[in-house]
């Protein structure tokens, strides 16, 4: 420990914060004039490290497959419903627990429901940015009978929408997925360059961007709230631990990003907007989201501290959800304030289909 009560060994956790060393400096800013809160933050961060996990289930059988990218099947009748997550973190948090899976919930409503799962990148997959992720998808997707729904959530939805642009599907459903970057905060933006900026040589050199530094990003948009987090959990109750370690454990775990995809993301996104700009070329053809042919809903939270509202599509029915990012998949509300709605708009798409 230092004299400030931190610390000494920057080396991660078996189960804690990526990356610990920048944790630790938000940590020390953020509590600088308060010993007890910096006490507290600790004592959460102790018993979060501390506590007991349950393994996660076997993921779902594999019905396709391109490469590391994969197509999982979560049972189901009628048209298929395709969910495309993030490239950053793992996709289970649309299936994180019996009691929060948006996934599991919408194969009990009577509906046919796929995961993409985009697997492991290493070195060797450098090259590949987000649109040869796109393209990777599509070829996942052509097996399928019919045309399908995709829903994508978050950079899911980015990519879900240019996937649109490329083949036929009968509908889109983005949840809190961004598309105009210029709508993110231009002190955001700043923090967001400066990280690559400064995280760029060692990525070039390792052939892909760890997680560490798509974590450290998060942060920067709002570390008040990192810190906060963990204030609470000192004194939360049992079941309040649970559930904070299964989301934790979810948001601390993930891929890398391939090399070429978190270049396309860092500087082609959010430095020059090129999606916004209708300036993303995707199969020969820049992406114009106001010629989709298929209807769309556009799921947007002006709660969200990693995407906020200013960036979404703007295109087809908007429906404004009161949780946060994480919170509208997962939060004691998520049933009511997305999860109903969304399986409402695809009944109204594709029927009884």
């Amino acid at each position: 420990m230092t004299d400030d009560g931190l610390p000494l060994n920057h080396a991660a956790p078996q189960h804690g914060p990526r990356p610990l060393p920048l944790f630790i400096e938000m940590l020390r800013s953020e509590t600088a004039t308060s010993p007890e809160r910096r006490a507290a933050a600790l004592a959460g961060l102790a018993r979060y490290q501390a506590a007991p996990r349950t393994p996660r289930p076997a993921p779902m059988p594999e019905v396709a497959r391109d490469g590391r990218v994969t197509l999982r099947d979560y049972g189901g009748a009628g048209v298929p419903v395709v969910f495309v997550p993030s490239l950053i973190n793992p996709p289970f948090v649309l299936d994180l627990s019996p009691d929060a899976s948006l996934l599991r919930w919408l194969v009990a409503q009577g509906r046919r429901v796929l995961l993409v799962d985009w697997g492991t990148p290493t070195p060797a997959d450098r090259d590949e940015d987000v649109t040869a992720h796109v393209m990777r998808l599509r070829r996942v997707l052509t097996g399928l009978d019919e045309p399908p729904v995709l829903v994508g959530y978050c950079l899911g939805g980015t990519i879900a929408t240019a996937l649109a642009a490329t083949m036929p599907v009968a509908g889109l459903a983005l949840i809190a997925a961004p598309w105009r970057f210029k709508g993110f905060d231009a002190s955001a933006r700043a923090a967001i360059a400066d990280l690559w900026n400064s995280a760029r040589p060692a990525c070039e050199a390792l052939g892909v961007v760890p997680m560490e530094v798509l974590q450290a990003g998060f942060w920067k948009l709002d570390p008040a709230r990192t810190i906060a987090k963990f204030e609470a959990l000192a004194s939360a109750d049992d079941g309040a631990l649970s559930g904070f370690v299964t989301l934790e454990d979810w948001a601390n775990a993930g891929a890398p990003l391939t090399l070429a995809a978190g270049r396309q993301m860092f500087e082609d996104f959010f430095a020059s907007d090129a999606p916004g700009r209708g300036a993303w070329q995707v199969a020969g053809h820049a992406v114009e989201p106001s010629a989709l042919a298929c209807p769309v809903a556009d799921f947007v939270s002006d709660r969200d501290r990693i995407v906020p509202a200013a960036s979404s599509i703007a295109i087809g029915t908007r429906h404004d959800v009161a949780a946060g990012h994480v919170g509208m998949i997962v939060g004691s509300r998520a049933r009511a304030l997305l999860w109903e709605p969304l399986a409402h708009w695809i009944s109204g798409v594709v029927g009884s289909r």
